[in-house]
């Protein structure tokens, strides 16, 4: 039997957008991937301070050349970040009972050719930080000088080489538009002597530690000023074990 291509609901935009209190709603109405709950809470308050307070993106302005560019490199239970941009009105709430279904937009690793607003796929662990740096050296060298590219990857994803070469490419080609989110719930496999912040103040780096439930102290890190130096904020969360 030949399977037909999937077609997806017409409706990406709700009628409003929700508030932080709204996203356990939210979340619950994914299911299926429960293994990688951990994966997708641990990001949750640093996602929602980001599209809330932070990112320059809208609904509106998902494919302006003058947009903040945001990349989810830790793409492994993308429920959370399903559930701010339903919040924020990039999709509609109702596609996300649909979540991880054949003919949903909502995949288990999230699809740039689907969402608006998503900018990469991901979910192989190690690429999210090297397109950031990309990206930047791309709006660099295009004159946009305004847009800020994120990147939000794990702890664990510093254990791949790629990483680390990004990071020690960054700081000496003073990528001021990057900025790194590392969410640091214990997982890593590897550690290094003073901790994840160290790593990039060695490269060059501004780097801050802070504690990622707390809104307030994430939104003064997020927008800290680092002039000719790319931007590391570790948000440290519950341990994942």
């Amino acid at each position: 039997m030949t399977k037909t291509a999937p077609t997806f609901p017409s409706g990406r935009t709700p009628s409003r957008t929700a508030d932080y209190q709204d996203l356990t709603r939210l979340l619950s109405l994914m299911t299926g991937d429960e293994k990688h709950g951990p994966a997708a809470t641990s990001t949750l308050d640093a996602l929602w301070v980001l599209y809330d307070r932070v990112l320059r993106v809208s609904p509106e302005t998902v494919d302006a050349p003058e947009r903040d560019r945001f990349l989810l490199s830790k793409g492994h239970g993308p429920m959370a970040y399903y559930a701010v941009l339903a919040a924020k009105g990039f999709l509609a709430e109702e596609l996300l009972p649909g979540f991880g279904s054949y003919n949903s937009p909502l995949g288990h690793h999230p699809d740039r050719t689907l969402l608006p607003g998503v900018e990469i796929g991901s979910g192989s662990l190690g690429h999210g930080l090297p397109l950031a740096v990309g990206s930047a050296l791309g709006l660099r060298a295009q004159g946009l000088t305004e847009p800020h590219v994120w990147v939000l990857i794990g702890d664990a994803e510093l254990d791949e080489g790629s990483n680390h070469e990004s990071i020690a490419y960054a700081g000496p080609a003073g990528l001021g538009q990057l900025h790194t989110l590392v969410i640091d719930n214990a997982s890593a496999s590897h550690g290094r002597p003073g901790g994840i912040v160290s790593r990039f103040e060695a490269a060059g780096w501004s780097a801050e530690t802070v504690d990622g439930r707390d809104h307030e102290a994430m939104y003064a890190a997020f927008t800290a000023p680092h002039p000719g130096r790319p931007r590391a904020v570790v948000a440290r969360v519950e341990p994942k074990f």
